[in-house]
């Protein structure tokens, strides 16, 4: 019974499929994080360059 048990613990040790999913979500959870971050940082010129390229776009058009 002792070394069934034993065999179950080294198996289930042994299993790395939990591990690669951990491994992916903390990727996904560090590119989230890099994102978030690049948002905060740059988020008003961001908005600066689209309004104008939304300015140009409009005086293009005749919609000044």
């Amino acid at each position: 019974m002792l070394t069934n048990l034993i065999a179950k613990i080294k198996a289930y040790a042994a299993d790395k499929d939990g591990a690669t999913a951990i491994e992916y979500g903390l990727i996904a959870g560090g590119i989230s994080l890099a994102i978030v971050a690049a948002v905060f940082a740059f988020g008003d010129d961001l908005q600066l360059v689209f309004n104008t390229i939304r300015d140009a776009m409009n005086s293009a058009a005749g919609k000044v």
